[in-house]
């Protein structure tokens, strides 16, 4: 889940582009990006990508928000395709996310598709009271990533800047980055980057990336397939933290029972175990 690519929902072009992509997902979207009158022609042809594609479970599609009267028609259109999982926007807190698993299981039943098959993944900063509910989400059915948008939030708050003069986001974007790895580490699911909408400014988002990774964030969401090998490699770890990370779990295996050890001229404790244990796990390198 390094890197999630969006796809307007109404150009086969674009969703073909992102599904052929090197992104972990492709994120095939009905909300935003398409416009009201263009919806049911967008279900129709986001059905149609899933069924074609070579991977069902990599093709993922971000649908219209429960506060909304859309939602239903969505999931009716592509849940019988068989998408690898759901992308709710504007949740606001867990039991979106269960109410969300009831409407998927009455059509995965009916189109005959094992249950729980199609998982879920939440934007969960987009309004003002999402913001007081990020560490709700803990044993969310089909819960499996959580993710943040300044987009929705600073529109929601009339904020006519989000970032500052230096390109960081402004104190309360920055809350809602924040709230969200929290609360995805509490839930253990994966917290996943916003997006950098300067899509053409690819330094500048390996940097961020790398930033967000060292933060504790697994992955990334992106809008054009040139983000994708930046994200991709800033959330892989390098040959040189797999290998101290095994020098970690040596030294500790070295003094069984021990709380501290020493190793390159620092003294680690049971926590950096953990870090290397996890990293290894993750890389499948363990």
């Amino acid at each position: 889940m390094r890197s999630w690519l969006f796809a307007p929902g109404d150009s086969e072009k674009k969703m073909g582009k992102a599904i052929a992509s090197d992104a972990d997902i492709a994120l095939l979207d009905l909300e935003d990006s398409v416009v009201p009158e263009r919806k049911p022609e967008a279900r129709r042809m986001v059905a149609d990508a899933i069924r074609s594609a070579p991977d069902r479970a990599r093709v993922w599609v971000r649908v219209n928000p429960l506060s909304g009267d859309w939602t239903a028609a969505d999931l009716d259109a592509v849940v019988a395709a068989g998408p690898g999982g759901l992308f709710l926007p504007k949740a606001e807190g867990g039991e979106d996310v269960a109410r969300l698993d009831a409407m998927i299981a009455e059509r995965e039943e009916a189109a005959g598709i094992a249950p729980g098959s199609i998982k879920v993944a939440a934007l969960v900063t987009e309004t003002a009271a999402a913001m007081f509910t990020t560490g709700s989400y803990a044993a969310a059915p089909r819960l499996v990533a959580m993710s943040w948008g300044a987009e929705d939030l600073s529109s929601e708050l009339g904020a006519r800047e989000q970032r500052g003069e230096d390109g960081e986001y402004l104190p309360v974007f920055e809350l809602a980055r924040s709230l969200c790895l929290l609360g995805a580490v509490k839930a253990g699911v994966a917290p996943i980057e916003t997006v950098q909408p300067e899509f053409r400014d690819l330094e500048a988002l390996q940097a961020r990336a790398a930033r967000m990774r060292a933060q504790g964030f697994r992955g990334m969401l992106a809008i054009h397939p040139a983000q994708i090998t930046p994200i991709n490699a800033a959330f892989t770890p390098s040959p040189e933290e797999i290998a101290h990370a095994r020098a970690v779990i040596e030294a500790f295996a070295d003094q069984p029972g021990a709380g501290a050890v020493q190793m390159e001229g620092a003294m680690l404790d049971r926590p950096h175990l953990a870090l290397a244990e996890r990293l290894l796990a993750e890389s499948g390198e363990a």
